[in-house]
């Protein structure tokens, strides 16, 4: 039984999501795709979001354990098979400019003992059947978020030296304080944060770098920007009409490098999950754009078949800045689940880059994204790259360097 102290957060947590998150608007319907676990919250979030006026909530929920026994147990062929009908109702909400939320809750080490081939070909079959569905959320059309839950499997990962429920309680009171849900009035601390991550892309658009140079031990980058880039920041407006903020929590700044200008090495600072397994210590070398070379201390075959997923996996869709100093770096512990550690540091996404970070980019044609320096792929993966010795640099057209971070922080007021 839960406190009733825990279930006022739990409450003010999902009021965060539906408020802040999707900014749920009245007669919007909502799809919710959660882990079968993660019913507490998914109650909490469907009661605050028929409080903000929902037309109706529908709640899709995963098996991780019946997708592992697929996995392990059906042919090639058979997994790259996917039900049309879940594509139908994702399609029939995003045309009529509805709201999605998933709920990221997965053990980490599920897929452990699964060949990764066959994971690249399940997901590779539902990156093309969702194609359209993603390119909704991709260009903002939607009002979308991706949220979290502490499953017992996830949470034992990240608190492994305690017991199954005081890991989770230990992962509640993380999400609840990185998700500023532990404030006396969250949403006020949101609006405050996000005001604050805007300041910086203002400041960060107002210069039109043409290139960042990324310095650090096993690290430098020269990235390229394409004309009409855009700097993002926590909260998006989506096509609908609707200001929302796709992940909570959020720490950073973020927009598209030139696919085809991208050169030098780059090491982790993190480890990054792919297709259950742990990626360590892994180098990339880009030329022209392209990843050439690829190394890792383990499992850098796994690395390497996420790479090759797609001619645009082996380029960079999206750079985003984030200071060593965030609340989630500061808790000095991996979450192993990237929408916590990607907001530990700066980091970089192989693949697909968000149509909303060029002016413009909702509306043109995949041909004319890509002439412009965009890049289209079935995966966008992002891995941390920020440490406290990562130094940044802006180029300008003339050539002039400007700091932006120093030692892993913004060096610069806005």
């Amino acid at each position: 039984m839960k406190s009733p102290e825990f279930q006022q957060s739990l409450e003010k947590y999902a009021d965060v999501i539906v408020k802040v998150g999707l900014n749920l608007r009245e007669g919007q319907r909502l799809i919710v795709n959660a882990g079968i676990t993660d019913y507490p919250l998914v109650r909490a979030i469907t009661q605050s979001a028929y409080q903000a006026g929902a037309r109706v909530v529908t709640v899709f929920y995963n098996d991780d354990e019946i997708g592992h026994i697929r996995l392990k147990m059906s042919s090639r062929e058979a997994l790259k098979d996917v039900p049309t009908w879940l594509l139908q109702a994702y399609l029939d909400h995003a045309k009529n400019g509805d709201a999605f939320l998933r709920i990221s809750s997965e053990n980490p080490d599920l897929l452990a003992d699964v060949d990764p081939e066959a994971i690249a070909i399940q997901r590779k079959a539902m990156g093309r059947k969702f194609k359209k569905v993603a390119e909704y959320t991709m260009r903002d059309a939607i009002n979308w978020c991706v949220i979290s839950y502490p499953a017992e499997a996830w949470a034992k990962k990240v608190f492994p030296g305690v017991s199954a429920k005081q890991a989770q309680e230990k992962l509640w009171e993380a999400i609840f304080q990185t998700c500023r849900v532990d404030q006396p009035d969250p949403v006020a601390a949101w609006q405050a944060h996000i005001l604050d991550l805007k300041k910086r892309s203002a400041y960060l658009n107002a210069k039109r770098y043409s290139a960042l140079h990324y310095q650090a031990p096993g690290t430098d980058l020269t990235v390229g920007l394409p004309r009409g880039h855009q700097w993002l920041a926590a909260q998006s407006h989506a096509e609908n009409g609707i200001n929302f903020t796709a992940n909570l929590p959020t720490e950073e700044v973020f927009t598209m490098p030139h696919r085809d200008k991208v050169n030098g090495v780059v090491s982790s600072s993190r480890p990054l999950i792919v297709y259950g397994k742990t990626v360590e210590d892994f180098t990339l070398t880009f030329e022209k754009g392209r990843v050439v070379n690829i190394t890792a201390k383990k499992n850098e075959d796994t690395l390497r078949k996420l790479i090759e997923t797609d001619e645009g996996g082996s380029r960079i869709g999206e750079v985003a800045l984030v200071p060593v100093s965030s609340p989630i770096s500061q808790r000095g512990h991996l979450f192993f689940n990237t929408l916590f550690d990607e907001n530990a540091a700066s980091h970089i996404a192989l693949g697909r880059a968000y149509r909303s970070t060029m002016k413009g980019g909702a509306k043109m044609t995949e041909e004319q994204f890509n002439k412009r320096g965009g890049n289209y792929s079935l995966i966008h993966s992002d891995f941390m790259v920020g440490s406290d010795k990562m130094d940044i640099d802006g180029i300008l057209a003339d050539g002039t360097r400007e700091a932006i971070m120093r030692k892993g922080e913004w060096a610069f007021e806005a």
